[in-house]
């Protein structure tokens, strides 16, 4: 999918994460408990390159919903936004690693809320259908060892 399908996926995809950890699926046994925070973190230092005012107070998944609320009070702002950073193919923004393309952080982030919200989708089904958590299923367990 290029990135204006992620970007017209993206509202769709944040409500699909949160939603999912409003109604507590257990994500314990995943990197997402880490990972969704920090890219949480990286959207809002893309998003405020081009001049949105995310600011974050929270930690730990708690920032799935500020952000949201965050977001669909600006929905409109952050998607010029967003629409802006993807057209500009030459600006940059300062990291600890370097000098990075914005657009591309972007994309990055874009990427990962798609293939998190489909994980989710996964999960969601799983429990759904009854089976057993990923820890408790035998699957890993040799490495447990």
């Amino acid at each position: 999918m290029e990135a204006a399908g992620y970007y017209q996926q993206f509202e769709r995809n944040i409500a699909i994460i949160l939603d999912a950890l409003q109604v507590g699926l257990d994500v314990r046994t995943t990197a997402l408990g880490v990972s969704l925070p920090i890219e949480i973190y990286v959207l809002c230092e893309v998003l405020n390159q081009a001049g949105a005012q995310y600011r974050l107070t929270t930690e730990g998944l708690a920032r799935v919903e500020e952000f949201y609320a965050q977001f669909t009070q600006h929905t409109a702002e952050t998607e010029a936004q967003m629409r802006q950073i993807l057209e500009d193919k030459k600006a940059m923004m300062r990291t600890p690693e370097g000098r990075v393309l914005t657009k591309e952080m972007l994309i990055r982030r874009l990427e990962f809320f798609n293939e998190a919200a489909r994980l989710f989708n996964v999960m969601r089904t799983q429990q759904s259908l009854g089976s057993p958590p990923q820890h408790r299923s035998g699957i890993g367990a040799a490495l447990q060892k």
